[in-house]
């Protein structure tokens, strides 16, 4: 297995008002150095809005009783055919098997954003660090079929 081409990361403050500002710090990297390794629009957007749905569900639900100024850490690994999204954040452990995914057709109120996220990459992992912090481990691959 080849080593990371590339690597970046950004330490941001819990508010909904910073996404703007995140998901600009991942397109820059993405206008960067993915375009040039073949990753599509497509493929983009979904990454932008997998970031997106786990740093909102990080400040909403995970730093929800925490102060604002409690930091979330994003980093990026690109491989050459692979990146890898890490968002940690300091919010109590949570399961993401005891979220039910919502029934077609039906309406429940939360777990449409752990279903979007499963949706949107090849992988998705949930850790909880030595440190205490949890881990959002989002995976996706340049092309179909390589996992």
């Amino acid at each position: 297995m080849l080593g990371i081409m590339q690597h970046d990361q950004l330490t941001t403050k819990s508010e909904l008002k910073l996404l703007n500002q995140v998901q600009q710090w991942f397109e820059d990297f993405s206008l960067k150095y993915l375009f040039q390794l073949g990753w599509t629009e497509t493929q983009l957007y979904r990454l932008n809005l997998a970031l997106a749905e786990g740093f909102t569900n990080a400040v909403r639900h995970a730093h929800r009783t925490l102060p604002p100024e409690t930091t979330i850490e994003i980093e990026v690994n690109l491989w050459i055919n692979k990146i890898e999204l890490r968002i940690w954040d300091h919010g109590n452990p949570f399961d993401p098997d005891a979220i039910a995914e919502p029934e077609p057709g039906t309406l429940q109120v939360g777990g449409y954003g752990w279903f979007l996220l499963r949706r949107l990459a090849d992988r998705v992992v949930y850790e909880r660090s030595e440190d205490g912090r949890n881990c959002l481990v989002i995976v996706k691959y340049l092309k179909e079929g390589q996992h």
